[in-house]
């Protein structure tokens, strides 16, 4: 019996002067693994890019701050398509543009109205809340708006406009 407490106890101390096993590591495992969250954020995060819905936009065959809007839109994540339209008039009337609202470009975006220059930021930020309204108005072109950046980089402030399904604007952002 004494042999087999000694024996036993010999195991025992043994097993205390061994390294751990790579799987017993797990402090410094998780401490490298710890960026595995952020990469997974990452992931996450591009897969919502990837999810963004198309934006149709109609546009002036010719008009170059529409295509550097498009540029944009795409640089942001959204797949874009263009639409070259002899006239606008009707596109306009037919998406909701309130009057005195208009820019050079209609869009439209998983239902909603993009009119003008607006921020991508601004339209993930509506789609991300989905308010019950036709969508966002930047009446006319200002300075420094996306597609009417400037090579001195010159802005003007404006406010991105929210459209109210009874066609009333108010103040969505201010940039």
């Amino acid at each position: 019996m004494t042999s087999t407490l000694a024996v036993l106890l010999a195991v025992a101390l043994l097993g205390c002067s061994q390294p751990p096993a790579p799987e017993a590591v797990a402090p410094e495992a998780s401490a490298a693994a710890a960026p595995a969250p952020a990469a997974a954020g990452a992931d996450a995060s591009a897969s919502a890019e990837a999810a963004l819905p198309l934006v149709v936009v109609h546009k002036d065959p010719y008009c170059g701050c529409c295509n550097a809007w498009i540029e944009h839109m795409r640089h942001a994540g959204f797949p874009v398509e263009a639409r070259n339209e002899a006239d606008m008039g009707p596109v306009k009337a037919s998406a909701g543009v309130p009057p005195g609202k208009g820019s050079c470009h209609t869009a439209i975006v998983d239902g909603y109205l993009i009119e003008g220059h607006v921020p991508a930021a601004d339209v993930k930020r509506l789609l991300a809340e989905r308010p019950d309204a036709r969508g966002l108005v930047l009446p006319g072109m200002p300075m420094g708006s996306p597609g009417m950046e400037t090579p001195d980089g010159r802005t003007q402030p404006y406010t991105v406009e929210l459209v109210a399904n009874d066609g009333s604007t108010t103040p969505y952002a201010r940039h």
